[in-house]
């Protein structure tokens, strides 16, 4: 007689269709995990320490210097001259890049038309004014009255004229200031913006034209709103750029922000601290520029995964 023990701890055959004994059932395994545990690298911390150190006992020993009357700094960083120079090299640098996006978003859309005439403008204009570094063409657009004394109005080929201007009274050296950033600033602009517009796929403007919509239409209203989420980074960089191109404009007296603290500085003898207001101020309107352009690719990113 069998063990009646042995009997009940067997395992039961599973059962197949109709009773029948079915198939075995495949042995368990028991699954294992793994953790894999990495140790971060010290280094980094090591440098940061590193870079932190040198960077306090920089600011200390320039805190500390007998040379040096931070003084001065504090008196002139609010004067009026500067808080004057300030809001010249704000305007400049607004005005400057105005124009140059408008300018340039021709240039670019004659770079990529089907007219010779039009590619070929276009080019040369990039050239030119990318291959000629901003300070000459500052100081040519300042003295542009030795080339052309008067601006006149008239019927050409005659002595008829209707009015006749100086041009110093025209291009005064603010409109000076504006002409030579905006116009070099407009070449750079021009392929940032061609690049912005490459990068759309063209199957969408091919079903643009397939439904009838115009070449200026379709560049309107489906090419540059996609295009923008490429051109805002490049020029967000370009116009951080261009405030610090500002300061060349102190090489015509356009009365910006480096116009007035060398002007006090010829007169105080404290050039290092009035340069250090100049920093001071160059800093913070980089970082408005910075953070205006983080919210802004962040609205033109919305529904974007990266």
């Amino acid at each position: 007689m069998s063990n009646p023990e042995a009997i009940h701890e067997a395992p039961l055959a599973p059962q197949g269709a109709g009773g029948a004994p079915g198939p075995a059932d495949p042995p368990r395994v028991e699954r294992v995990d793994y953790t894999i545990i990495r140790r971060k690298a010290p280094w980094p911390w090591v440098l940061a320490a590193a870079v932190t150190a040198v960077a306090i006992a920089f600011l200390y020993g320039l805190a500390t210097n007998p040379a040096l009357n931070w003084e001065v700094t504090g008196e002139f960083l609010f004067s009026p001259p500067v808080m004057s120079g300030l809001w010249v090299t704000i305007q400049l640098s607004i005005l400057s890049m105005l124009l140059g996006v408008i300018i340039g978003l021709i240039i670019a859309l004659w770079r990529m038309s089907t007219n010779r005439v039009l590619q070929t403008i276009a080019t040369v204009y990039i050239t030119v004014f990318r291959s000629v570094p901003v300070l000459v063409q500052l100081l040519i657009w300042g003295n542009i009255g030795l080339i052309i004394r008067n601006v006149t109005l008239g019927i050409p080929f005659t002595d008829i004229a209707f009015f006749s201007i100086p041009t110093n009274q025209i291009v005064a050296p603010f409109t000076a200031a504006v002409l030579g950033l905006a116009l070099a600033e407009s070449a750079y602009i021009a392929e940032i913006i061609r690049g912005g517009i490459i990068s759309v796929p063209t199957g969408q403007i091919e079903a643009a034209s397939a439904l009838g919509m115009t070449r200026a239409r379709t560049t309107r209203r489906i090419v540059l709103p996609q295009a923008l989420r490429v051109i805002i980074p490049p020029l967000g960089n370009q116009f951080v750029t261009l405030i610090k191109a500002t300061s060349l404009v102190s090489v015509i007296a356009g009365g910006d922000l480096l116009t007035q603290v060398i002007n006090i500085s010829a007169t105080s003898y404290r050039v290092i601290e009035m340069l250090a207001v100049a920093v001071f101020w160059y800093l913070i309107l980089v970082s408005a520029a910075s953070i205006g352009q983080y919210f802004l690719e962040r609205r033109l990113g919305r529904g974007v995964k990266r």
